[in-house]
């Protein structure tokens, strides 16, 4: 079943290419189903069944396969980050439910997205199975071969059509060019696998591609904890201070760099099309401006409607340059929360590692068991969605351009709505911003009015100015009259006691008036200041913007809590440190008192200080 846009564009552009995306997304499952098979044989399954006796041959083949660890994994955590990045451009459209394999109705939809997106899964998985299976050799192949597959033929469906309806001249080139990127970079990398595991085969080389129980980064973490810290620190930069400091003792799992490549693709991929919707919205405003200009020849230069004209032509240019200008700031913004994400979460686990909680609600300092492990499986969805789809809301297309049309059925397949993304929600306040900053200062001052716009900011400012010069007033007046002497000289300040209260009283009925205008001042700037910070950090996972008390209704930021505290608990370097100990001891002793610990590597790390 093709979605809309497909259905569009196979039935309305000239350009047709003998790769249907769709259909090889339903073929791949075969092949991808096989290579699971393959790797799921190799695979030794810890317990056995009773299987196992009837068919001896089986000997503990077929164990599951994982397509990657999202807790512990910190090996091949860029490769991983690719593999993500090659999936983005199919992540886009299940975001924007343009991909439904089967029709059914409007109550059964998201059943259908589940059963889309499991389709997704299963053809992009032998990508993750075979960086994590342990047989590198058998798994580079598979990799290899089945990335080259899907490589070839994407180059194929872009170089029999690059262009499009929809955006023009190179369409495909600009959207696939990311994946296509990631895909090459995965060939490298199976390559690269491929001969270090064939040297390591012929003796040629060492192994070292252990799954080690204890990491070298975490052990170092704990040798810098117990040793005797430095007498004098070493100076830090500017950058050091102020933006991040790198920490050899730490390292990002792959979830979270996988989660941020394919948030910057998904990123990429909707501001290409915010921008060619913007061009033709521009183009729909000239036709406009140029009916208008036809209206007013035929009126004779009628006032009223000349200065009509002339106000609706200077939104145009107005909006236009601000569109333009708060594209680049609402970027950089996005792109920046994505880095910022990254910084904190190290701070957050650095916090959690030293016993520290205060930054957390009271009530998450204990997040539930069954929450932290839902937690840690929606984590990386629910981020790269808080980021594009921070927020949806709908309404009808109904202008007159074709292309229009076109993108909004790629945006939101057979849908006829926008789904407007945490991106598109801080555009379109710092655009707002911007277009009252214009009408307020900029378009004044070239219209000569430099003069009355001074003066009204002039009686703005000293207005609030004085009403808040009112509130500090009031301050000094009840430290200095109401409060009685300190108790000590050396307290910072007076006890919260009542001094002259008949004159406190008076104070407070003769000022009641007064506050109640003040009060809704306060309440207006209160508003204002909730809507802000509530659409400037919609696209911030790790922080609510709920009020105290109310943070269990942000189910983003409780996500965040419970997959912090589920690494927390299996990555934790000192608790880690203490089980490897502990193997190491049952090794040198043969002691049988910890047999349920596993340590599969063996390895040993020097803890001499």
């Amino acid at each position: 079943m093709l979605s809309a846009e497909a259905w569009y564009w196979q039935t309305n552009v000239t350009c047709e290419s003998s790769v249907d995306m769709e259909l090889v997304l339903h073929y791949s499952l075969i092949p991808s189903f096989a290579i699971i098979l393959v790797l799921s044989f190799f695979e030794r399954r810890v317990s056995r069944s009773q299987i196992d006796g009837k068919l001896h041959r089986l000997n503990g083949h077929f164990g599951i396969v994982i397509p990657l660890d999202f807790v512990g994994t910190f090996s091949n955590r860029w490769s991983f980050g690719f593999a993500f990045g090659a999936t983005a451009n199919k992540v886009m459209f299940l975001f924007s439910e343009g991909y439904q394999p089967l029709r059914v109705p409007k109550w059964a939809q998201a059943i259908v997205l589940l059963i889309g997106a499991t389709e997704v899964g299963l053809s992009y998985f032998p990508f993750f199975a075979c960086l994590s299976t342990e047989f590198q050799i058998t798994g580079s192949v598979l990799g290899f071969f089945y990335t080259f597959t899907w490589f070839v033929i994407t180059i194929t469906n872009i170089v029999q059509c690059p262009h499009g309806q929809v955006m023009g001249d190179y369409e495909k080139i600009i959207f696939y060019w990311p994946s296509l990127f990631c895909l090459f970079f995965l060939l490298g990398r199976f390559a690269l696998m491929f001969v270090k595991a064939l040297r390591v085969h012929l003796k040629m080389d060492v192994s070292n591609q252990e799954n080690h129980f204890l990491e070298v980064h975490q052990a170092q973490h704990v040798k810098r904890l117990v040793r005797k810290p430095p007498e004098r620190k070493a100076q830090k930069s500017w950058f050091q201070r102020k933006v991040y400091e790198w920490d050899p003792c730490f390292q990002f799992p792959g979830r979270m760099i996988g989660t941020s490549a394919l948030a910057l693709i998904c990123l990429y991929i909707f501001i290409v099309i915010e921008f060619y919707i913007y061009k033709e919205v521009s183009e729909e405003l000239k036709i406009l401006d140029q009916r208008f200009e036809e209206l007013l020849d035929s009126s004779n230069g009628s006032e009223v409607l000349v200065s009509a004209v002339l106000q609706l032509k200077e939104f145009i240019n107005v909006t236009q340059g601000v569109w333009i200008f708060t594209t680049f700031a609402a970027s950089l913004t996005c792109v920046s929360y994505v880095f910022h994400i990254l910084a904190c979460y190290r701070k957050h686990m650095k916090r959690l590692w030293a016993g520290k909680k205060h930054f957390l609600p009271l009530r998450s300092h204990e997040p539930a068991s069954s929450q932290s492990v839902a937690a840690i499986a929606r984590y990386s969805g629910w981020q790269i969605a808080y980021i594009l789809w921070g927020t949806c809301q709908a309404f009808s297309i109904s202008m007159h351009s074709t292309k229009i049309r076109v993108v909004a059925l790629f945006l939101c397949g057979k849908k006829c709505v926008f789904s407007f993304p945490g991106y598109l929600i801080i555009h379109v306040v710092q655009f707002l911003f911007g277009v009252m900053i214009m009408y307020s200062f900029v378009l004044p001052i070239q219209h000569g009015q430099g003069l009355e716009m001074a003066k009204g900011l002039g009686i703005g400012i000293l207005t609030v100015g004085i009403a808040t010069g009112l509130m500090i007033v009031q301050i000094k007046i009840a430290a200095r009259f109401f409060l009685q002497p300190k108790i000590l000289p050396d307290d910072k300040q007076k006890p919260l006691a009542l001094n002259n209260r008949k004159a406190f009283h008076n104070f407070n009925y003769f000022l009641f008036f007064y506050n109640v205008l003040l009060g809704l001042g306060a309440c207006l700037f209160r508003l204002l200041c909730s809507v802000v910070l509530g659409t400037w950090l919609i696209a911030r996972i790790d922080r609510t913007i709920m009020q105290k008390g109310y943070e269990a209704a942000d189910m983003g930021f409780n996500t965040w809590v419970g997959m912090i505290f589920m690494d927390h608990y299996h990555t934790n370097p000192t608790l880690l440190s203490f089980c490897h100990i502990l193997l190491a001891e049952k090794k040198l002793h043969k002691s049988t008192k910890y047999y349920s610990f596993n340590n599969r590597s063996g390895k040993h790390f020097d803890w001499s200080i």
